[in-house]
């Protein structure tokens, strides 16, 4: 195996920094005039026709925010630009929250979303421990508006969206917010000392182990108003981009390594964690033999059915991302060397198929043949996935990325 692929040695660590600073450099060109995020093209160019979205915005911000953390040159201004692109034109002033995206006209799309909410909570975290200016007002502005809306007390869970007005409440529940809004919490947890979020995250993970359980750890990712699973969702629209039919192996891998995760932050309290080591071991068992090399060719393949069948076969590169994160996260924990192979694998894969070595970052979607595709995410719109994954693998497991890169 190439020395560069594999985890500890000091070709990888050079590997995975020098790809991480070319993401940041690939990803430069994101700010519209106002702050609020392009979407990025094939070559890193805004494609400024399609909606500005605030999801898009706060993964920048928080992106950015660690490159400043890291001493990367421009990195302030670029999070500088997104937090105010986020505080500006993508906040409702009247109403409150943020909305989903401006139009190239300047309309506000439909609907407050949870998974965009959780994205600013994350962002406005990261800038504040960047020291970014009117962090602290964001973050404590979005926690305000997540707390009276999105956050379901009884339940321990977030709820999905919201129309404009914060009047009706959408019936659909899904796990890709709440993966989002663990991620957000705990790192608010970690950046402020403010323990009543991670709460929260292990509420929403321990419902989350239990459905995993109950499905043969192929989580399911919809739910009607009473957080019963609706499995056949979407069946005719199988490749939806946020509401996919089937299991998603990406989101097993992810939710693997928030749980363990919480699982290290709370241990150090004497707080028994091995049921839930054990859980996020096997959901990133179930996601790999369900998904990897599926079909005979590598790469993850998109979504299964509820017994392990492909369903949609194109590649996404955010499953790799969070396979590379998991598994290295996973050989920190419990020193199985499987997982430390794994991780070689999945690098090796990325520099053979996925990184595009001539424009820059990584292709989004790659066919069942590993040919590149867009009929789900055209173009390279941000560059979260991917970057994380160039850090997560060297910071400490029990802390959120930011936090950890600022203390390490």
């Amino acid at each position: 195996m190439d020395s560069r692929f594999v985890i500890d040695t000091s070709d990888n660590r050079d590997y995975m920094y020098k790809n991480g600073i070319l993401l940041l450099d690939f990803g430069r060109r994101f700010p519209s005039p106002s702050g609020s995020s392009y979407y990025l093209g094939d070559n890193g160019l805004p494609l400024t026709e399609r909606p500005r979205q605030t999801w898009i915005t706060a993964r920048m911000a928080h992106v950015y925010s660690i490159g400043k953390i890291l001493g990367i040159e421009g990195s302030e201004q670029l999070a500088t630009q997104a937090v105010n692109g986020l505080a500006g034109e993508l906040k409702d002033h009247r109403y409150g929250g943020f909305y989903s995206g401006i139009t190239i006209n300047g309309q506000t799309l439909p609907d407050k979303m949870c998974y965009a909410h959780a994205f600013v909570i994350l962002a406005a975290t990261s800038a504040l421990l960047a020291d970014i200016k009117s962090a602290k007002e964001l973050l404590y502005d979005a926690l305000d508006v997540f707390d009276r809306y999105f956050w379901d007390e009884k339940e321990g869970l977030a709820y999905d969206n919201w129309d404009i007005t914060f009047n009706r409440l959408d019936e659909y529940r899904g796990l890709n917010a709440n993966m989002h809004t663990v991620e957000a919490f705990l790192a608010v947890a970690d950046a402020t000392g403010d323990e009543e979020y991670r709460k929260r995250a292990g509420r929403i993970i321990e419902r989350v182990i239990a459905w995993a359980k109950e499905y043969n750890y192929r989580l399911p990712e919809h739910f009607d108003n009473d957080w019963k699973a609706v499995p056949d969702l979407n069946w005719d629209n199988p490749a939806d981009p946020f509401k996919p039919f089937g299991a998603t192996p990406g989101h097993a891998m992810e939710w693997a390594r928030l749980i363990l995760q919480y699982a290290k932050s709370i241990s150090e309290s004497g707080k028994q964690t091995d049921e839930y080591i054990k859980a996020a071991k096997d959901l990133y068992d179930r996601a790999y033999l369900d998904a990897w090399n599926a079909d005979g060719e590598k790469g993850f393949v998109y979504t299964t059915d509820f017994e392990g069948n492909p369903v949609i076969h194109d590649r996404m590169h955010w499953t790799l991302a969070e396979a590379i994160n998991t598994s290295s996260v996973l050989y920190r924990i419990t020193g199985d060397k499987r997982y430390a192979d794994d991780f070689s694998t999945y690098l090796e894969y990325l520099d053979q198929s996925v990184m595009d070595h001539r424009y820059g970052s990584w292709f989004h979607q790659l066919d069942e043949k590993n040919s590149v595709i867009d009929t789900v995410w055209p173009g390279k719109p941000d560059i979260y996935h991917a970057f994380q994954a160039m850090l997560i693998p060297y910071i400490d497991p029990s802390v959120s990325i930011t936090s950890a890169i600022l203390n390490r």
